[in-house]
């Protein structure tokens, strides 16, 4: 599945990597500590978090996940939208708390396959 689908589906805003969106979403990841997602995340995985700081740009690009997306309507600080430009890694942003962002990529289909 593309991330320009999910954007789409879900409403998701774009706040950096819209070179990206093309990039195929092979999974998901919902949690908020930083040490989880280096130990678990995979590499083309769709991260849920409502951390909104410039280290998860470095996580993400270390697991080289899809995209990183705030629920809640949080929005990334200043600084994490530019290293997130710098690094051309789309972070999104959703209205929907984690779990109902959960829900609904699973709907659309995405699984996290072992």
């Amino acid at each position: 599945m593309k991330l320009a689908d999910l954007v789409n589906a879900l409403g998701l805003q774009v706040r950096s990597g819209q070179g990206q969106l093309q990039r195929d979403v092979t999974g998901g990841y919902a949690g908020d500590l930083l040490s989880d997602v280096i130990a678990n995340g995979r590499p083309g995985d769709l991260w849920i978090t409502l951390q909104r700081h410039v280290n998860t740009i470095a996580v993400a690009s270390m697991k080289d996940l899809a995209g990183i997306v705030l629920v809640n309507g949080r929005e990334p600080e200043e600084d994490t939208i530019q290293k997130a430009q710098s690094e051309d890694l789309p972070v999104l942003v959703s209205s929907l708390p984690a779990f109902d962002l959960v829900g609904r990529l699973c709907e659309l289909g995405l699984r996290r396959t072992d």
